[in-house]
């Protein structure tokens, strides 16, 4: 079964958290003045953001290569609803602009993506989190 990990580490002379996955790295933050934010990098609901339309992103472009054609321009928005205390993500909206290479509707690649897009699916079936001490 496939794997996804990641690490998060405190930075030094900050309340910020650098996280790695592979070569890459990213810094979590709260805004400035916000229980001791920085505002050095994003907060956890732009990631939560983030990874549903970088996913939408990343699936299109598979879903482009295994049909065998190119996409020429790409914009996704994503627009999170919070709500509730604690607060978590009540509603997700992502608005999708592809324009394919050889002017093809690009409507059975987004809805290809749509179905195979692990973040967004993941969320809709309710992922359970487990957290444990070390």
């Amino acid at each position: 079964m496939p794997k996804a990990q990641v690490v998060l580490r405190s930075i030094t002379g900050t309340e910020a958290a650098m996280g790695w996955a592979g070569n890459h790295t990213i810094v979590v933050d709260r805004p400035e003045g916000l229980a001791g934010g920085m505002g050095l990098g994003f907060n956890g609901a732009q990631l939560l953001a983030l990874a549903v339309g970088g996913c939408f992103c990343n699936d299109l472009r598979y879903v482009a290569h295994e049909m065998q054609v190119g996409i020429d321009r790409l914009s996704v928005d994503v627009e999170m609803d919070l709500e509730g205390e604690p607060l978590v993500a009540s509603a997700v909206r992502m608005t999708v602009n592809c324009t394919m290479q050889d002017g093809s509707d690009p409507a059975p690649i987004i809805e290809k993506a749509r179905g195979s897009c692990m973040v967004s699916n993941s969320l809709a079936r309710g992922v359970p989190v487990k957290i444990a001490l070390s």
